[in-house]
């Protein structure tokens, strides 16, 4: 039976060992330490430019940036082949000093701003650096990464230990955007009224679905007599009658509501009173906000 230290020589003598895919990348500033087996000639501590490239003792100038060291390692070991520099070589690359970088976190978290990391961290640490997200947040937010400026979509499940497995790694210099999520508001005559935030992974959000929420509608409200504030495309505000009573009663279909929609139930005594489009619109500023689940 081999023992661990057998092992482990067997290890390094043999063919290269399954690793773990590493998870630093090596970054813009960063010290990079090259070393070629017997070659001491050609060994390096070279920073890496603001482009991301580094210029080799053997060879042309070559991207680094976003590569892990292995992979640097590789890249580098093309390059002195193609470069007839050497045969065969066997390039090691270490990260000696990596720069530090802030990544940025904008949009709807409790604390907005750039915050200092040296190595890559988890989404989720990352937004609990800001704050963690604001009630007003999108579960959506966009990744752009420092490196390649690509810009990744993630959503980020209400699921607890989804959110947790396949929360990506934010690395050093990379941006942080949370949108607001889509809002939809209910006034006037029900038992809370406010604006409510869609917060489930389904987005879908209907008219009764939304006063349920909202806690109905008591006895001397006017549902026959309810209306929607849509806002349209060019900013203006159109009022669309909502047949509540009969929607309650089953003889109308549910209807489907967008992000800013607003419902109002007139109180009984408001009945033959006409209630200004302007002002409810306007009310929706002060509204108190709750998150729909």
């Amino acid at each position: 039976m081999i023992k661990p230290k057998g092992m482990l020589l067997l290890c390094l003598l043999a063919a290269p060992c399954l690793a773990q895919k590493e998870s630093i990348e090596i970054g813009p500033g960063d010290m990079v330490h090259i070393q070629v087996f017997d070659t001491p000639e050609l060994e390096q501590h070279v920073r890496v430019t603001d482009s991301g490239k580094i210029k080799l003792l053997a060879g042309e100038s070559i991207t680094v940036a976003g590569l892990a060291p292995n992979d640097a390692a590789r890249a580098i070991e093309k390059s002195m082949v193609d470069g007839h520099w050497m045969n065969d070589p066997h390039v090691s690359v270490t990260i000696e000093q990596q720069a530090t970088q802030n990544v940025t976190v904008l949009g709807q978290v409790h604390s907005p701003g750039s915050f200092a990391i040296e190595t890559p961290r988890s989404l989720l640490d990352v937004l609990a650096l800001a704050g963690g997200l604001a009630d007003t947040a999108n579960r959506t937010v966009t990744i752009e990464r420092h490196t390649t400026k690509e810009k990744i979509p993630y959503f980020i499940s209400n699921d607890s230990g989804v959110a947790i497995d396949s929360a990506p790694l934010i690395y050093p210099g990379d941006k942080i955007v949370v949108p607001k999520a889509d809002v939809i508001y209910v006034l006037g005559d029900v038992g809370r009224p406010g604006g409510y935030v869609i917060g489930t992974n389904d987005s879908q959000m209907t008219a009764l679905r939304l006063l349920s929420l909202a806690g109905s509608t008591p006895p001397n409200a006017v549902p026959s007599k309810a209306r929607i504030i849509r806002k349209q495309a060019d900013g203006s505000y159109v009022e669309i009658p909502l047949p509540l009573a009969a929607m309650q009663k089953g003889k109308t279909a549910d209807i489907p509501l967008r992000a800013d929609d607003i419902i109002y139930v007139p109180f009984s005594y408001l009945r033959n009173i006409a209630v200004n489009l302007g002002g409810l619109v306007a009310s929706t500023s002060s509204a108190a906000i709750y998150i729909a689940r």
